[in-house]
């Protein structure tokens, strides 16, 4: 009798996980069957603590019982509403509460089946707002090399992350990049604040360039995730503000992992002092216990999408799933629980506590640049921390210590040369010591076996 593969065992087979080799994958898997609070469990046994909230989604927790209870309340009233003929009273009350929530005048929501879509959206809104307003010539996208916005071809085409958008290339027309915030290895040489903040200011420069009369929109992370936690200088949004403002520029905060409490505010847009025209949300809106996006828009962007029925300016956009009353239940009661826990407060306590860890850490000689706000803190490893020298990229240093981690116990998101933290929001002092403690171990152990 011909014995089944671990694969043929396990049905991995029948799989394609997310930027995952599933060749490799297959020969030592990991499987999750269960969770509570920080916690993973394998089918194994094995425990893991979640020190990146699944992927920056759980924000309450898993096994939130608020939360569960309001999926079971719901499940018996209403799980789908008709969207071309109506919407149900949990979606009106959920736009209610996040209007409640976001800065300046942005009140007006439009609700998703993720972040992807809400960044997709973002970008028609934008362009679909120009033409309504006068302005059918204005139709390219700024945003950042280094950036990633979601899956989708749009979106992508938005996206500055080369592994991750090349393989589907080319897009369409009007994509335009600037280079990122990267105060600790700045694209153009210089020191802050010495520079001025020329990565803000230069903005203004291809603007000018592209002609502004064609330009509609500008697409930013306030904290970039896969260019390792890039975190900009105080200023560089205010400018960003001021050159969009001049230019009659929508600026667009992709907040799909920094919105709801994860910096120490309930949007990174309060977090840095500048309220944009449309944030982006995701993620931890449901805290990942339904799939949920959703759009904030400025009073003054939706404005120029009402009139009477025979004017057609509504948004020219559908989604089957959004304002689904199941998922709006979901994401009201995931923002009552960090009401109610002040999880955005407690964000920043327990940053502190991760970011003090690292400062410590940088005895060890391989701690470069230490850098995020509130729960989402990211640390660059250096081969010299004087001149700033990376470890050889063949090495994958960022990489091993991840992995290294992972065998103990511990979730985190690694690349070749960088390592965030961002558990879930509900995380204790005990267990962010030992999270860190586990790190630690796993940095030491690494760097022990590479010299």
């Amino acid at each position: 009798m011909k014995m089944q593969s671990r694969e043929e065992q396990t049905g991995l087979e029948h799989l394609f996980l997310d930027f995952m080799q599933m060749k490799e994958f297959a020969k030592n898997p990991v499987i999750m069957k269960s969770a509570s609070g920080v916690w993973y469990k394998d089918v194994n046994g094995k425990k893991y603590l979640d020190g990146l909230s699944g992927i920056f989604v759980v924000n309450v927790g898993h096994g939130n019982r608020r939360v569960i209870d309001a999926i079971h309340q719901q499940l018996e009233e209403l799980v789908f509403a008709p969207p071309l003929h109506s919407t149900n009273l949990k979606a009106i009350e959920l736009a209610k509460a996040v209007s409640g929530l976001t800065p300046g005048d942005l009140h007006t929501m439009k609700f998703f089946s993720g972040g992807s879509e809400s960044t997709e959206a973002a970008v028609k809104l934008a362009k679909q707002y120009h033409k309504q307003t006068g302005n059918p010539g204005k139709y390219k996208v700024i945003s950042r090399y280094q950036s990633y916005h979601g899956s989708t071809m749009g979106a992508l085409g938005a996206s500055g992350t080369t592994k991750r958008k090349t393989p589907f290339e080319p897009f369409g027309p009007g994509y335009v990049k600037v280079f990122p915030p990267t105060c600790y290895r700045c694209p153009y040489g210089l020191n802050y604040p010495e520079c001025d903040v020329l990565c803000a200011s230069i903005v203004e420069k291809v603007v000018k360039e592209e002609d502004p009369h064609t330009v509609a929109a500008f697409m930013v992370e306030p904290i970039g995730n896969t260019g390792g936690i890039i975190t900009p200088p105080p200023e560089y949004f205010r400018i960003l503000r001021e050159i969009c403002d001049k230019y009659n520029i929508v600026l667009i905060f992709d907040e799909v992992i920094t919105g709801f409490g994860r910096t120490g505010e309930w949007f990174a847009a309060q977090t840095f002092g500048t309220t944009p025209d449309i944030i982006c949300m995701g993620k931890g809106i449901s805290s990942g216990y339904t799939p949920m996006g959703g759009l904030a828009i400025s009073d003054r962007i939706a404005k120029a999408f009402l009139g009477s029925g025979d004017q057609n300016l509504e948004f020219a956009h559908g989604n089957t799933f959004g304002g689904n009353p199941l998922s709006a239940a979901i994401a009201l009661a995931n923002i009552q629980e960090m009401k109610e826990r002040d999880l955005p407060a407690k964000a920043k306590k327990r940053g502190a506590q991760v970011w003090q860890r690292l400062e410590e850490m940088k005895e060890l000689g391989v701690v470069g640049d230490i850098r995020g706000k509130g729960l989402l803190v990211g640390v660059e490893f250096v081969r010299d921390p004087k001149t700033k020298k990376q470890f050889p990229e063949s090495m994958k240093f960022g990489s091993l210590v991840g992995k290294k981690a992972l065998q103990k116990g511990l979730v985190l998101r690694f690349d070749p040369h960088w390592i965030a933290f961002a558990p879930p929001l509900i995380i204790s002092e005990e267990e962010t010591d030992k999270m860190m403690d586990i790190f630690e171990e796993s940095l030491r152990e690494t760097l022990a076996s590479v010299n």
